[in-house]
C-alpha cells in the first residue's frame, strides 16, 4: 500500500468483505466469543452496532440498517422445530443473539414477552403485511 488512503480503503474492505459475512453466518457461540474481544477486531465500535446488528441482519426484514433491531413491524418468526410466532420485536430486551418479542394472547387480548429464541434456532423472520 502506497498511501494511508490506501490502508483505510483496504480496512473498509476487510469489514465488508470479511468480518460482515462472517457475522451474518457466525453461530450464537462463536458470535459471544468474539464480543470481548470486537474494539480490538473491528476497530473501536459498538458491538451491538456492529457485530450484532450484522449477525441479526441475516433475517432483513428483522432489522433497520442504521437503527437495528427493528420494532415497527409484527414479524411472524420461524423456527427450526416447526413452531412459528407472531410479534413485535423488542430491540432493548434483545441481547445478545436472543430475540424477545411482544405477543397478543388471541383469546384474552393480553400482551407479554415472548422468548427469548437464539440467533442459531430461526430459520426465518418476515414482517406480516
Amino acid at each position: 500500500m502506497k498511501s494511508f488512503e490506501d490502508l483505510v480503503e483496504a480496512r473498509k474492505d476487510w469489514l465488508q468483505t470479511i468480518l460482515r459475512p462472517w457475522c451474518q453466518l457466525a453461530c450464537r457461540r462463536d458470535l459471544l466469543k468474539a464480543q470481548p474481544d470486537w474494539t480490538d477486531i473491528a476497530g473501536k465500535v459498538d458491538p451491538d452496532k456492529t457485530l450484532w446488528l450484522w449477525a441479526w441482519s441475516r433475517f432483513p426484514d428483522l432489522v433497520h440498517e442504521s437503527l437495528g433491531i427493528e420494532e415497527t413491524s409484527e414479524v411472524k418468526v420461524q423456527l427450526r422445530d416447526g413452531r412459528s410466532f407472531l410479534g413485535f420485536p423488542d430491540a432493548r430486551d434483545s441481547q445478545r443473539g436472543e430475540l424477545i418479542l411482544w405477543v397478543q394472547d388471541a383469546i384474552t387480548q393480553r400482551s407479554g414477552r415472548c422468548g427469548p429464541f437464539s440467533i442459531d434456532d430461526i430459520v426465518s423472520v418476515s414482517i406480516l403485511r
